[in-house]
């Protein structure tokens, strides 16, 4: 079920909704967010049954339950049907149709149009892919008001510029990983360089997103000023990325974008979500 990415999803998810500033009964809310919870593991076990023979092929993920035979192909694929059934219908009662809608349509998403179709066909699979990564904040805000509007797509926004330069950075030091595979990442395909300079880009088209929650009233001064800080931190590694030509050296800045992006993007939410909190105070 991928608990560590399902942890992002749950956090980014419950940030949407709680930022929205709207009623949601707290048994509503767990239950809520408990779908959303299944709904990710869901997408995940249906990942992992149709891409078994790649995860049998990488370090990073040949430990994973179906290439080490703790679980059979058919045991992860119904288990990955099942919960994208339960997780969709209980979210419908919990909280909205729109929001069991958006739900179903992450989980078809991630599963159909980025692992079936996009990933082992173009170097662009994350970044089209990574919808399916973006829409939890908009699905949280959907549970807490019924709607869709410009704050929860500036969330998703966030999430889907920062999508791009947070696995490219991995790709670039697991390349060999994804060469064994032939899944296209970017470095495969375009080269190291050509990585390393679109990694820079969507870090730079990223910051105006990020602090456009100060300009629509999600985020206050203290948001601005420490979301500022860290996506210029976020630019000039980087920029060092790019500027470095030693192969082992560009591997370890790479990994510390990588590190670094899941920190980010925590840090990011999180601001969101204190200042949010304190505006109920």
């Amino acid at each position: 079920m991928k608990p560590r990415v399902m942890s992002l999803v749950l956090f980014t998810c419950m940030v949407g909704m709680i930022i929205s500033l709207s009623e949601v009964s707290l048994s509503n809310s767990i239950i809520s967010l408990l779908a959303v919870a299944m709904g990710s593991g869901a997408a995940g076990a249906l990942n992992m049954w149709y891409e078994s023979d790649l995860d049998a092929l990488m370090s990073r993920t040949c430990l994973r339950p179906i290439p080490t035979g703790k679980v059979k192909k058919k045991q992860a694929l119904y288990f990955g049907i099942i919960l994208s059934v339960l997780s969709t219908v209980i979210l419908y009662y919990a909280s909205n149709l729109l929001s069991a809608a958006l739900l179903i349509f992450t989980i078809g998403f991630y599963f159909f149009i980025y692992t079936i179709w996009l990933k082992r066909k173009t170097p662009q699979n994350i970044v089209i892919g990574g919808a399916a990564g973006a829409l939890p904040p908009v699905i949280g805000w959907t549970i807490a008001t019924g709607q869709i509007s410009i704050e929860p797509i500036i969330l998703f926004l966030i999430i889907f510029l920062w999508t791009p330069s947070h696995f490219w950075a991995l790709s670039l030091y697991k390349a060999g990983d994804y060469k064994r595979a032939k899944i296209p990442m970017l470095p495969i395909i375009a080269g190291t360089h050509t990585t390393k300079f679109n990694i820079l880009m969507y870090s730079i088209m990223m910051t105006p997103i990020v602090i456009a929650p100060y300009f629509f009233n999600l985020g206050g001064l203290i948001y601005l000023t420490v979301s500022l800080a860290m996506t210029s931190y976020y630019v000039l590694l980087c920029y060092k990325l790019f500027k470095e030509n030693r192969p082992k050296d560009s591997n370890v800045i790479a990994r510390k974008i990588f590190v670094y992006s899941i920190f980010y993007l925590f840090v990011i939410f999180f601001l969101l979500l204190i200042e949010s909190l304190l505006k109920l105070i």
